[in-house]
C-alpha cells in the first residue's frame, strides 16, 4: 500500500514554500512521524513528517523546487503492504486514516501514554518548561494541566491527555524542547495508539548540515525567505554561509550570519568590559535570575528596533476636556446599554485611525526595498502584564465601533493579564498604542514595535496652567509622543499625523464627520 507525502497548510497568506532539505533518500525505511524534509516559504520552516512507516518509494519535488500547498512530495511505501490478511489491512487502513493526535500517544507494550509539546504556533520553534505542577507518582486527571510552557511570546498550559498517574517527566524545569518534543509519560491510558519510533538520522543530517557549510556560488538561486531575511537585515549575501543543497542560503543562515559579529576594525570600540567583582558581603545580598524567554525577547527585540530602524520621536499635547466631559455625561449610559466601561482608549484608538487614513505612511512597513502600505488597522494595544509588556492586537479596529473596542480591550487585556493570550493575538499589528500615563509616566519616547512604522505615546493627564485667548486657564492636559521610522515617514507626516490626533481629540466630533 502506498501513501502520499503531500504539502501541509502553510499559514494564512502563504501558498508556496520551496523544498529546502530532503532528509531521506528514495529506498530509505522511515517511522511514523519520522521528518522526512524541511519546507521554507517567506515567514516560516515546516517540517513535513511521514504518514506512515514503510520506505521512501518516490521523490516527487526535488530540493531547490517550489511548489503549492497541497502538492505531492513523495509516495510512502507502508510496511506489511504486500499481506493478505484483508482483517489487519482494513485495521492498518483505519489507523492510517485517523491518526491518534500527536499530543498523546500511547506505547501499546507498556499502556504508557507521551504527553508532548503543543503546536506552539506560527515561528515559534521551541520553548522553555517554566513549571511542573505535578511530580512524579501523581494522580492525574483528565484535561489536568500538568505543566507550563514558555515561549518567547506566550505562556502556554500542558493538560493530561488522560487520567492515570504520572510515571515520568522527561524534560525538567528549565529545559528547552521542540514542539512535539517528549515531556512526560502517563501510566493507565486504555486506547491502542502507537507511540511513534524516534527519529534515526535526523539529528546526524542536521548537524552535518551545520558543520558541512558549503561555499556560496552566484549560479545558486538562495530560498526567497533568505533573500527577505538578509535584505530586512542589511546583511550582504557575502555574509552569508549557505547550508542548503548546492550552497543555497537558507533563513537559518541568515539568522546565524546576524547572530555572528562581523570582524572589527581596529579602531572599534573595545567589547563591553566584564561585570566588576563584586565583595563578598554584597554578593551574599544579592540575587540572580535567568531571565524569562518573553524578557529575552523583549530585550532583543527592543535593540534590534532601534538598530535597524531610523528612529525619531514628535511631540506634542492635548487638552483633554472636551474628551474627560463627552465621558463623564454618557459613561453611566454607554455602560449600561453595552456592558464595558467608556474608557480613554477608545478615543484614542479612533482618533489614530482617522489619521492613519491621512498619513497611510505610518501604517506602513518596509519589506526589504518596498513599502507595504496598510489598507486597514490592526491596532497594537501595549499591555503590562506580571511576566513583561505584550502588544495584543485589536484586528480592524478602523472599522469597530466605541463599544466594539471597549469590548475587545478589555478582553484583550485581561487574557493578558492571565497568561491566556494566544499566538493570533499577537501577531498581525500595523500601528501601535501604549500608555505609560497609568504608571504616571509625564513624558516618554516609545520604542518602535518593528515591522511597524509608527508608535503613540499616551502620558499622565495633569492639570496645567495653558493660555486661551490671551488668558491663562487650567486644563486636563496630556503629552503625546509618536516615535516613527525616519526611513519612510518624513517629519510633515509625523508632525500632520500626531496635529490629526490632537484635533480629533481636542473636537471628538470631527471623528464623527470624519474631519
Amino acid at each position: 500500500m502506498t501513501t502520499e507525502v503531500r504539502v501541509p497548510t502553510l499559514g494564512e497568506s502563504v501558498t508556496e514554500a520551496t523544498i529546502a532539505t530532503w532528509f531521506k533518500k528514495p529506498g530509505d525505511a522511515v517511522a511514523v512521524d519520522e521528518m522526512l524534509c524541511e519546507l521554507e516559504t517567506d515567514k516560516v520552516t515546516v517540517e513535513v513528517p511521514s504518514p506512515a512507516a514503510g520506505k521512501l518509494a518516490e521523490i516527487v519535488a526535488a530540493e531547490g523546487q517550489t511548489v503549492g500547498v497541497n502538492a505531492l512530495l513523495a509516495t510512502v511505501s507502508e510496511a506489511g503492504a504486500g499481506e493478505t490478511d484483508s482483517a489487519a489491512v482494513e485495521d492498518k487502513t483505519e489507523a492510517t486514516s485517523k491518526p491518534e493526535p500527536k499530543s498523546a500517544r500511547k506505547d501499546s507494550d507498556n499502556g504508557k501514554m507521551n504527553v508532548t509539546v503543543p503546536t506552539l504556533g506560527e515561528s515559534v520553534t521551541e520553548a522553555t518548561v517554566a513549571t511542573w505542577f505535578k511530580k512524579i507518582g501523581d494522580d492525574v486527571a483528565q484535561d489536568e494541566i500538568l505543566c507550563e510552557l514558555e515561549t518567547d511570546k506566550i505562556s502556554v498550559e500542558v493538560p493530561a491527555p488522560i487520567g492515570g498517574v504520572l510515571c515520568e517527566i522527561i524534560a525538567p524545569e528549565g529545559t528547552t524542547i521542540a514542539p512535539k518534543g517528549k515531556l512526560a509519560i502517563i501510566s493507565g491510558a486504555a486506547d491502542g495508539a502507537v507511540e511513534p519510533a524516534p527519529r534515526p538520522g535526523v539529528e546526524d543530517s542536521t548537524q552535518a548540515k551545520e558543520t558541512v557549510a558549503q561555499p556560496a556560488r552566484t549560479d545558486i538561486e538562495d530560498a526567497p525567505s533568505a533573500k527577505k531575511a538578509m535584505a530586512e537585515a542589511g546583511i550582504s549575501r557575502d555574509q552569508v554561509t549557505g547550508t542548503g543543497r548546492d550552497g543555497r542560503a537558507m533563513k537559518e543562515d541568515v539568522v546565524k550570519a546576524k547572530k555572528t559579529p562581523a570582524p572589527a576594525p581596529a579602531s572599534a570600540e573595545a567589547p563591553p568590559a566584564p561585570r566588576a567583582p563584586v565583595p563578598a558581603e554584597d554578593a551574599a545580598r544579592e540575587e540572580r535570575v535567568k531571565m524569562t524567554r518573553l524578557r529575552q525577547t523583549i530585550a532583543r527585540r527592543l535593540k534590534e528596533s532601534q538598530n535597524t530602524a531610523a528612529m525619531l520621536t514628535t511631540y506634542n499635547e492635548v487638552d483633554m476636556s472636551a474628551v474627560m466631559e463627552l465621558r463623564s455625561q454618557y459613561k453611566d449610559v454607554f455602560q449600561k446599554k453595552h456592558g464595558v466601561k467608556l474608557g480613554f482608549m477608545s478615543f484614542f484608538t479612533k482618533a489614530c485611525c482617522h489619521a492613519l487614513k491621512e498619513v497611510p505612511e505610518v501604517n506602513a512597513e518596509i519589506d526589504g526595498t518596498d513599502v507595504v502600505y496598510k489598507n486597514f488597522v490592526h491596532m497594537g494595544i501595549a499591555t503590562g502584564t506580571p511576566t513583561g509588556l505584550v502588544v495584543p492586537v485589536i484586528r480592524d479596529a478602523d472599522s469597530m465601533s466605541f463599544a466594539a473596542i471597549e469590548k475587545a480591550i478589555a478582553e484583550k487585556g485581561a487574557r493578558a493579564r492571565n497568561g491566556k493570550l494566544s499566538m493570533a493575538d499577537l501577531q498581525g499589528g500595523t500601528f501601535t498604542i501604549s500608555n505609560g500615563g497609568v504608571y504616571g509616566s509625564l513624558m516618554s519616547s516609545p520604542i518602535l514595535n518593528p515591522p511597524q512604522s509608527g508608535i503613540l505615546g499616551m502620558h499622565k493627564i495633569q492639570d496645567r496652567p495653558v493660555a486661551i485667548n490671551g488668558e491663562v486657564v487650567i486644563r486636563p492636559m496630556m503629552y503625546l509622543a509618536l516615535s516613527y521610522d525616519h526611513r519612510i515617514v518624513d517629519g510633515k507626516g509625523a508632525v500632520t499625523f500626531l496635529v490629526r490626533v490632537k484635533e480629533a481629540l481636542e473636537d471628538p466630533r470631527r471623528m464623527l464627520m470624519d474631519l
